[in-house]
């Protein structure tokens, strides 16, 4: 579990901004990682990655953003089977609206569907409760990755 590709669902950089800080915390604890702004299924593919780590915001109505539509659409089409993966999901949003995380909830159910490992249940945020998303987000990053030797 050396190899982390973090996939990005993004609308107005909050989701971004997260994903920037995991990747600094992360490769400081030894992990090689690639950040996916602009995700493409074939890019993630080639990487080969020991671990899908996705963070995404919601939009609309729990639809996934724009940015990272295209690749979740790809991966539900050309099915790749991530039986040899871990898969994590962190989602962000907001629980005043009648989708709360329907980004994070559509791409973790994907991922198990592709038969990636769950490293641990998904991550959801709630703006409603917490200002600062990585506050959350990296302490349950530091608990499930740890320091590489």
């Amino acid at each position: 579990m050396k190899r982390i590709a973090i996939i990005v669902g993004t609308v107005y950089g909050g989701a971004e901004f997260l994903a920037g800080q995991a990747e600094q915390l992360l490769t400081e604890r030894g992990y090689q990682c690639a950040l996916h702004l602009d995700p493409k299924l074939d890019a993630v593919l080639a990487e080969d990655p020991d671990v899908w780590l996705v963070i995404s915001s919601t939009t609309g109505q729990g639809d996934i953003p724009d940015n990272a539509l295209p690749f979740y659409l790809d991966a539900r089409d050309r099915f790749p089977l991530l039986t040899d993966k871990i898969v994590a999901v962190i989602g962000l949003g907001d629980s005043s609206y009648q989708h709360f995380c329907g980004a994070g909830k559509q791409f973790a159910e994907l991922l198990q569907e592709l038969q990636g490992k769950p490293l641990a249940d998904p991550l959801y945020i709630d703006a409603c409760e917490t200002l600062e998303p990585e506050t959350v987000a990296l302490p349950w990053l530091e608990a499930h990755f740890p320091p590489l030797g």
